[in-house]
C-alpha cells in the first residue's frame, strides 16, 4: 500500500500540472500573458507503525518572466515594455502589476486598462491625458508628452523577488514583496507584447504528463488487483 500512496501523490501533482499547461495553451494569444509552471518537491510523511514515506508534492507555481514578442499595432494608447518591469494599475483590490499594455483614454482623461483600471506613473499617480490632445509622444524611458508638453512618465516597476508574484486573473499580479520603479525602463510606444507561451513546447509537455499519468494509473490498477488477490487468498 505504501507504493500506492506515493503514486497517488504523484498523480495528484500531474493533474494540477495538466491544468496549468492547458491554461497556458488557452492563453497563447493573450497579450502580456506569462506562462506558468509547477514545481514538484519531495516531502517525508510519517506512517504510524511503518517506515516513513518519501512522497511528492506539486503546489508551488512559478511564473516565466521571459520576454514575449513585441508586435507593432500603431495604436496611440498601446505600450510594451522591453526587458524587465511591469506597468502598475490601480484596481479596487489594490495596485496590481501587468505586462498587458493595451490601454485607452477614459472620459475623464485617465489612461486606463481595458477593464477601466487607471494606469499609474513613476510616482504612483494616475496618468492623465487631456481629452482634446491632438498628438501623443512617448520616449523610450516612458516620458509622456502631449502636444509637445511634457506631462509625466509612465511607471515601470520591478519586484525584488519574482517569487512573491501572485497571479490574479490572466495578466495581473499581486506582489507580496517590495516594489520599486525600474531605474532605466524601456517603453515601446504603439507596440504590444504577446504571450510568452511556447505553444509547441506546452503541447509536448501535455503529452508527457498524460503518458506519466496513464503509467501511474496502470500501476495503481495492478496494485489493486494484487491486494484483492492477497485478500481472497487469506479468506479461503
Amino acid at each position: 500500500m505504501d507504493t500506492a500512496y506515493v503514486t497517488l501523490s504523484r498523480q495528484s501533482g500531474l493533474i494540477n500540472e495538466m491544468r496549468l499547461v492547458a491554461n497556458n495553451i488557452a492563453n497563447a494569444n493573450t497579450k502580456g500573458y506569462r506562462a506558468q509552471g509547477l514545481v514538484f518537491s519531495e516531502f517525508v510523511r510519517d506512517m504510524p507503525g511503518n517506515p516513513s514515506l518519501s512522497m511528492s508534492r506539486a503546489e508551488v507555481r512559478n511564473t516565466s518572466l521571459q520576454q514575449g514578442v513585441l508586435t507593432e499595432t500603431g495604436g496611440q494608447f498601446d505600450f510594451a515594455i522591453e526587458g524587465d518591469g511591469f506597468f502598475m494599475v490601480e484596481t479596487p483590490a489594490g495596485n496590481r502589476l501587468t505586462r498587458a499594455g493595451a490601454f485607452s483614454s477614459s472620459a475623464d482623461g485617465d489612461l486606463v486598462t481595458m477593464d477601466g483600471h487607471r494606469v499609474l506613473d513613476s510616482n504612483g499617480a494616475p496618468v492623465f491625458i487631456p481629452p482634446d490632445a491632438s498628438s501623443i509622444d512617448v520616449g523610450s524611458d516612458g516620458t509622456l508628452s502631449v502636444d509637445g508638453q511634457l506631462l509625466g512618465q509612465i511607471g515601470v516597476y520591478g519586484v525584488a523577488d519574482p517569487k512573491t508574484l501572485m497571479r490574479e486573473g490572466s495578466t495581473q499580479f499581486r506582489a507580496e514583496g517590495d516594489i520599486e520603479p525600474v531605474e532605466e525602463p524601456v517603453v515601446v510606444h504603439r507596440f504590444l507584447e504577446g504571450s510568452n507561451v511556447n505553444a509547441i513546447a506546452q503541447v509536448s509537455r501535455m503529452v508527457e504528463i498524460q503518458r506519466a499519468y496513464e503509467l501511474g494509473q496502470s500501476f495503481l490498477e495492478a496494485e489493486d488487483e494484487r491486494v484483492r488477490g492477497a485478500l481472497k487468498a487469506l479468506m479461503r
